[in-house]
């Protein structure tokens, strides 16, 4: 079984092809792939599932609602639950979590279980919804924490490259594979399908090739370890300066949420263009990642990590001020580009810099930062857009992830001198 190196083993660097040998890395790359592949066809479906009943935006809008209230008032609760149970237990019931509210999703649709069931309309729906956000809680803790445990730390950078290979890659075909799987087989095969993964999922995690560290002896009272977590992750710099620098550079670089206005308004082509421009940020995050899996960061890793998301600011400037569709794809590939360095640097940081007995809170921790900069950014990018105009404010943005970078590396010098080799 595959385990975590001890303190003094030799960092020995080794190949892709050394970690893909490796059972327990490949195991838990399923197991992430499966599930995320579940919770994005369900995320399409949905969608338009909500749509078809209702023909209100408004509810659409109340989707990501349902979901990320409960993901935020879980998330320290189920880091803490993977900081002092199984993980792979966890895992498990999570992904039968999913499992659960896919399966109610197509009784739904298939008309088994009625959107108006006990008079309350789509509220099934959206409470099946709302399941989710709670089980979104626990899957990257649980991955995170595990991560450390299938691989030795010299392996932790090209690891992660290949697990934001993994991750981007999902990111593309979960949408989609939902896409498709609604067209050709409706909504109901949809979901079944999406059930199956996360039955597959549950599976992997569950029979994965790890060993757990040992459960504490003691518990310590619940908010009483939530705060350890949160007083570790403000008190290391380079920990907190990554993740601050992620969360402000999505915040204020949020163009993407603006893009059926940039197609309508500026590049005046039809929603045939949104499919292209959506993709190619993942596009070029998969590229980076399969080059840094091969070229894994070591030296001046921080201030390589301020160069890409000030390159990522730089590119959301040239995607405001293009006039053309190629140049507008362009501009966003290369934003996922510098956009896949800053995630496996910051990845890596996060799993050389935690404690392994404080993984699934730091990782919880790290999760209310990058999911509350997505949610609130696509929301300052409206606001924003409003106030100042559509090319303005995709402008004033990217300037000011210009901006947070110049801060976090005057504030932040600790991450900006970092050299991952003196995190080993």
């Amino acid at each position: 079984m595959s385990e975590a190196a001890p303190a003094d083993a030799p960092e020995e660097v080794t190949g892709i092809r050394s970690l893909l040998r490796n059972r327990g890395f490949t195991g838990l790359l399923t197991y992430r792939l499966l599930a995320m592949l579940s919770y994005q066809i369900v995320a399409v479906t949905v969608g338009w599932h909500v749509y078809e009943i209702t023909h209100d935006a408004f509810a659409l809008g109340l989707i990501g609602l349902a979901e990320v209230i409960p993901y935020f008032c879980f998330a320290l609760f189920a880091g803490y639950a993977v900081d002092h149970l199984r993980r792979r237990v966890l895992g498990m019931l999570a992904c039968i979590g999913l499992l659960l509210t896919t399966l109610t999703l197509a009784g739904v649709a298939s008309g088994v279980l009625p959107a108006g069931a006990f008079g309350y309309g789509t509220l099934v729906i959206y409470a099946a919804i709302a399941v989710n956000g709670i089980v979104r809680a626990f899957l990257a803790p649980v991955y995170m924490s595990l991560f450390a445990r299938v691989l030795k730390r010299a392996q932790f950078a090209r690891g992660a490259g290949v697990s934001s290979v993994v991750m981007q890659s999902g990111l593309v075909l979960g949408p989609a594979v939902g896409g498709l799987l609604v067209a050709w087989g409706g909504k109901t095969s949809a979901y079944l399908v999406a059930s199956v993964l996360a039955a597959a999922a549950a599976v992997a995690v569950i029979t994965l090739r790890v060993t757990e560290p040992p459960l504490p002896s003691e518990r310590a009272p619940v908010f009483q370890s939530i705060g350890e977590g949160l007083r570790f992750v403000f008190r290391t710099q380079v920990v907190l300066g990554a993740q601050a620098l992620d969360m402000f550079s999505v915040l204020f670089g949020g163009a993407v949420a603006l893009l059926p206005a940039f197609i309508s308004e500026i590049l005046h082509y039809g929603p045939e263009a949104l499919g292209l421009l959506r993709a190619m940020p993942a596009v070029g995050a998969v590229l980076m990642g399969v080059y840094l899996a091969r070229h894994p960061l070591q030296r001046h890793a921080g201030r390589v990590l301020l160069i890409a998301v000030a390159g990522f600011g730089l590119c959301i400037v040239g995607f405001a001020l293009s006039r053309y569709l190629w140049l507008s794809a362009v501009m966003l590939m290369f934003s996922g580009m510098c956009d896949g360095v800053s995630v496996v640097l910051r990845s890596t940081i996060l799993q050389l810099a935690t404690p392994d007995h404080m993984r699934g809170r730091v990782s919880s921790i790290n999760g209310i930062f990058i999911g509350s900069s997505n949610e609130l950014g696509a929301f300052e990018s409206g606001v924003a857009a409003r106030l100042l105009g559509l090319v303005p404010s995709v402008v004033f943005g990217g300037c000011m992830t210009l901006l947070v970078v110049a801060t976090t590396a005057r504030l932040a010098p600790q991450l900006r001198r970092l050299d991952l080799r003196e995190l080993h």
